[in-house]
């Protein structure tokens, strides 16, 4: 039998089906066991770095430098930036609670594709709905909220990239984000996750595909299934910011979905909000998404912590959605509020 963890992916007519794995030679065999799907998760990444690009092995030195220092009520708000790789260099925020008692989980915090970048999450601005890092510091963790390349401060050229799309620079980004965040003095690196909304959804997504020290997940607006967007129109995955590999592509010919994409996680902490109104993504994608990822939770007998919210609201991450959330962070780091 050929190895099942080839370097290229063998095919799967349907993304949606994942109780499968094919060989090299594209012979289909049945996932039964959480041994089985051990055989598809590598297929998942192979399909992904197809569409973006071989994630990078080697790291530099992150090379942190602090730019300035607030004083919040609650946590000190370090303005820093670190480098992912050799010539670049990510604006970011470090929020840091004041109030640290031993080591605390440290969360990746992802912002949408707006203007300000990562000043929407830490509070300095934008929505109020989306000030998700402000308020996860508020409750005790240690949060990275970094600019995404070209937004924010990140002044970024995807024309003089070294990479094949601005998905795999992300993520090489915020995989040093996680290097970063573990090699911190409070951060507990057994305990880390990552949140974001919109841009900064499927990011967090793409993040914990690639980087398995992620152990909980939150995506709002994040993501559907791939023939469920725009009715199958996948134009605004194309553009340098996301995959241009994937241009003039089909739906149906993007070599992964967001099926594979959640059933990876497992057995790791998955939350998704998707509102049922949301014009970017199409809630019942995710409705797709999400039901077929069980079958492969249920192989590792941790349904519960396959999680999904449907709130009666457009693109947006309402309060009681965003309280669900932390208290979903809470429960899987093993996070107690300080008082």
């Amino acid at each position: 039998m050929a190895d099942p963890a080839s370097s290229k992916s063998p095919r799967y007519p349907d993304h949606s089906k994942l109780l499968e794995w094919r060989d090299d030679a594209g012979e289909s065999h049945p996932v039964r066991t959480s041994a089985d799907w051990s055989h598809r998760r590598p297929h998942i990444i192979l399909g992904m770095e197809e569409a973006m690009g071989e994630l990078p092995k080697d790291r530099c030195p992150l090379d942190l430098k602090t730019q300035a220092t607030a004083e919040a009520e609650h946590y000190t708000r370090y303005k820093i930036d670190y480098q992912p790789e050799p010539g670049d260099r990510v604006p970011a925020y470090l929020l840091v609670p004041k109030k640290v008692k031993g080591k605390v989980p440290g969360i990746m915090c992802l912002h949408q594709t707006v203007q300000i970048g990562k000043d929407e999450p830490a509070a300095l601005g934008g929505s109020d709905n989306l000030h998700y890092a402000d308020e996860l510091a508020r409750r005790g963790y240690v949060c990275l909220v970094p600019d995404y390349p070209s937004l924010g401060e990140y002044k970024y050229d995807f024309a003089k990239s070294p990479h094949p799309s601005g998905s795999i620079k992300g993520i090489l980004n915020h995989v040093r984000g996680v290097d970063l965040l573990v090699s911190h003095p409070n951060v507990d690196p057994a305990r880390i996750g990552s949140i974001g909304h919109s841009l900064g959804g499927h990011n967090t997504m793409f993040l914990g595909a690639f980087d398995e020290r992620v152990k909980v997940m939150v995506s709002c607006c994040g993501f559907t299934a791939a023939c469920r967007y725009y009715g199958g129109n996948i134009d605004g995955w194309t553009g340098p910011r996301y995959m241009p590999r994937l241009k003039g592509k089909k739906c149906n010919e993007v070599p992964f979905d967001f099926h594979e994409i959640v059933a990876s996680f497992a057995p790791r902490a998955f939350l998704a909000v998707a509102p049922i109104d949301d014009a970017n993504f199409d809630n019942q994608g995710v409705h797709e998404v999400m039901d077929a990822a069980l079958q492969v939770y249920k192989l590792f007998d941790v349904e519960e912590n396959l999680q999904a919210r449907y709130p009666d609201a457009k693109h947006d991450f309402p309060p009681a959605d965003r309280e669900a959330a932390y208290e979903f962070i809470d429960k899987h780091l093993s996070h107690r509020r300080p008082e």
